[in-house]
């Protein structure tokens, strides 16, 4: 098939067996591929009330149509599953060269179905697929798991893994490949966990063909030749990495301080930033599989409490261990984001966790006598040493590995939670930036800057520049942005491409890797397909309405540009929900489902 390998694994974890089945290719025409595909594959066959750590949640790897061609950044690959922080809809990208590899073996996407008595691996390589025993695994780090894994099998394999936190049901654990590259978010490595799937180790020595390799190519190299000439992607990432935002969104006044309670203007911002990070350990830039970007880190601290080599932090990390919990320390934001890499599981929760703790802390509803020790702003000894302790399931750590939601709640207090539907929100402050704020509250995820990035229109000026103190436009272009990113994720592309592609390079792409006649808003359809498909899953799992933590709607920022303002949330979501086509509940109306052909 052109942009598809035509095969699924389908893997049952209970009864060790393992079919091969034809690719739905009228599901993968409507849905497109990784994120899509996963979840419409997810949807079908999983009741929305399962238990997201019991055995009737399945967990599904899948790639997009231009995962492992010659597209732009094209590394990119999907994990969905029942979301355990948040019992959402959880599908989380990542990249590297794990999904490229899964591709040239010769499947689409794999089914993980039911739970192991005992720890497993799933080894690929090409038509050899077999379930090995992983006892040996079980305990390891991301880390050493990979370096036994590519002992075992070989170097040239590929590996996705989980951490000692997926093991222990951290409720925010990622998938881990290519050992710093992160299925992140929503917690689908404790899923991985619950399942005792330790690993997927694969190798591949075919190749994807395309429909019109001749008009393929065409539509690449014009994309190619867009992102080059972009000072974003061509210039500004490769130099900084995504840390470059810290000074930038500091001077909207948009940065979150000391979990949002102290504004969203920090004076030592410039202290963790990209720049800081470059000139200071930055040892070079990375890219993953056909990027032409590289706004990956590798960065060494060569001495001191805080020594460590690896990789990141991006700029969420940065801000969670940074600005979120008053720290301006880059060392310790660096140590704390390689232990998250090393032990496998997400920077955003677990900073925006510590910060939320230090604020149950100071304000007497935390003891010492609970915590272990005093948990305050600004210490960041402690906070790497939490980041520690959750990592290895230890003492005060296992309250942590539960979110910033449950904790809170436990203590009394959940309105200081920065989070949307129990995921934290993350470095950028909804009451400074109002479609980020509108774009947290209607995230069919939870908390998150990456199902629609509103953040590039009212900061970047990308594609067109937006007053981020007003309300007007915000839901058309939210809207358009999250069917986007919707499509995006599904091709198997890196969403960074569109800081300066859009959707015609996208959709010239796609049509060429397949072979479809389709126009520009026919294939945006299918991204709005996607996204009412996750909506209609929530609603019918009980998910929380749409809405925002108090703090950003009741308490006005004290200083910085955004001074007095909240996040008027009430005046775009009216409009947002009649732009989608929704009843004023936000629930999808018959005549879209239909029109949707859901």
């Amino acid at each position: 098939m052109n942009g598809y390998t035509g095969t699924i694994l389908r893997v049952n974890l209970e009864n060790k067996t393992i079919v091969k089945e034809p690719l739905n290719r009228k599901a993968a025409e409507d849905f497109v591929g990784a994120r899509g595909l996963g979840t419409k594959y997810f949807c079908d066959e999983v009741d929305p009330k399962a238990d997201a750590l019991g055995p009737d949640n399945k967990l599904i790897f899948m790639t997009g149509p231009l995962t492992g061609t010659a597209a732009c950044c094209s590394g990119r690959y999907e994990v969905v599953a029942k979301a355990p922080l948040t019992g959402t809809i959880g599908a989380a990208n990542s990249g590297g060269h794990f999904g490229p590899e899964l591709k040239y073996a010769g499947y689409d996407g794999i089914i993980f179905e039911g739970v192991s008595d005992t720890p497993v691996y799933l080894y690929i390589n090409d038509d050899k697929v077999e379930l090995r025993d992983a006892s040996h695994l079980w305990g390891k780090t991301v880390f050493e798991a990979t370096d036994e894994l590519n002992k075992d099998c070989g170097a040239s394999f590929r590996v996705a893994c989980i951490g000692p936190t997926g093991e222990n049901l951290c409720l925010y654990a990622g998938v881990m490949n290519d050992k710093h590259r992160a299925a992140g978010r929503g917690g689908l490595g404790a899923v991985m966990g619950s399942k005792k799937l330790k690993a997927v180790v694969v190798k591949g020595t075919g190749s994807i063909g395309v429909a019109r390799p001749e008009g393929f190519m065409a539509a690449m190299e014009n994309a190619r030749n867009v992102l080059k000439a972009h000072p974003v992607t061509g210039e500004g990432l490769a130099a900084y990495g995504t840390e470059i935002l810290v000074n930038i969104i500091n001077e909207t006044g948009g940065l979150p301080l000391r979990n949002g309670r102290d504004g969203a203007v920090y004076a030592d911002a410039d202290n963790i930033s990209g720049e800081t990070l470059a000139e200071k350990y930055l040892v070079r830039n990375k890219g993953c599989f056909g990027c032409c970007i590289g706004c990956g880190r590798v960065v060494r601290i060569p001495d001191g409490p805080f020594k460590s080599f690896g990789e990141g932090p991006e700029y969420e990390a940065g801000w969670s261990f940074g600005a979120d919990c008053g720290i301006d320390d880059l060392e310790a934001v660096c140590k704390a984001n390689f232990i998250c890499n090393e032990y496998g599981f997400d920077p955003i929760t677990l900073g925006a966790t510590i910060a939320c703790a230090m604020e149950l802390y100071e304000a007497g509803y935390l003891t010492e006598e609970e915590t272990g020790m005093p948990i305050r702003f600004g210490d960041a000894h402690t906070m790497v040493k939490l980041a520690e302790m959750t990592a290895k399931n230890e003492g005060f750590g296992k309250e942590l590995a539960q979110g910033s939601y449950r904790l809170a709640e436990k203590c009394g207090h959940p309105e200081l939670s920065m989070s949307v539907k129990k995921q934290e929100m993350p470095a950028y402050d909804g009451r400074a930036l109002q479609g980020i704020g509108l774009e947290y509250a209607t995230s069919n995820r939870g908390g998150c800057h990456v199902r629609g990035y509103m953040t590039s229109p009212e900061v970047l000026g990308l594609p067109t520049k937006m007053d981020p103190l007003v309300t007007e436009g915000k839901a058309g272009m939210l809207k358009v942005f999250q069917d986007l990113t919707a499509l995006i994720d599904s091709v198997g592309i890196c969403l960074f491409t569109s800081f300066a592609i859009g959707l015609p390079e996208v959709a010239a792409q796609y049509r060429e890797a397949v072979g479809s006649d389709e126009s520009d808003a026919d294939i945006l359809l299918k991204g709005e397909r996607v996204w009412n498909l996750e909506k209609r899953f929530n609603i019918a799992a009980g998910v929380e309405k749409d809405t925002l933590p108090p703090r950003l709607l009741r308490e006005e920022l004290p200083d910085g540009p955004a001074k007095g303002k909240v996040n008027e949330l009430h005046t775009m979501l009216e409009e947002y929900y009649q732009l989608r086509g929704w009843d004023s509940e936000g629930v999808p109306t018959a005549d879209k489902v239909k029109e949707l052909g859901l």
